[in-house]
């Protein structure tokens, strides 16, 4: 994995979004115009983690390289080094797939 010239704060993540398939498990090609944005992705930068009322830092439970799944409109989307990748708060995660 290339090193990132980004580095997010606080409690964001960096997420490269895993591409959809192309066809359906029974063989029918989808068309582009059709196609969903995928809301799977790999974790590729990971910030330090937030901070409580007391200032104590939270880590956060991800690192680079997990698989997660996410909401259809998480995140903002960036273009990073030619890249088109996405910048989402650790809250945005709904799970990390194992």
């Amino acid at each position: 994995m290339a090193k990132l010239k980004f580095r997010p704060l606080h409690d964001r993540i960096v997420v490269r979004r895993i591409t959809a398939e192309e066809k359906t498990k029974g063989g029918i090609i989808i068309p582009d115009t059709v196609k969903e944005k995928p809301s799977e992705g790999e974790i590729i930068a990971v910030g330090p983690g937030g901070r409580d009322e007391a200032g104590k830092l939270i880590p956060i439970d991800l690192k680079a390289g997990d698989r997660v799944l996410f909401g259809k409109w998480g995140g903002t989307e960036v273009k990073i080094d030619g890249e088109e990748l996405l910048i989402m708060k650790e809250s945005d995660v709904m799970g990390v797939i194992a």
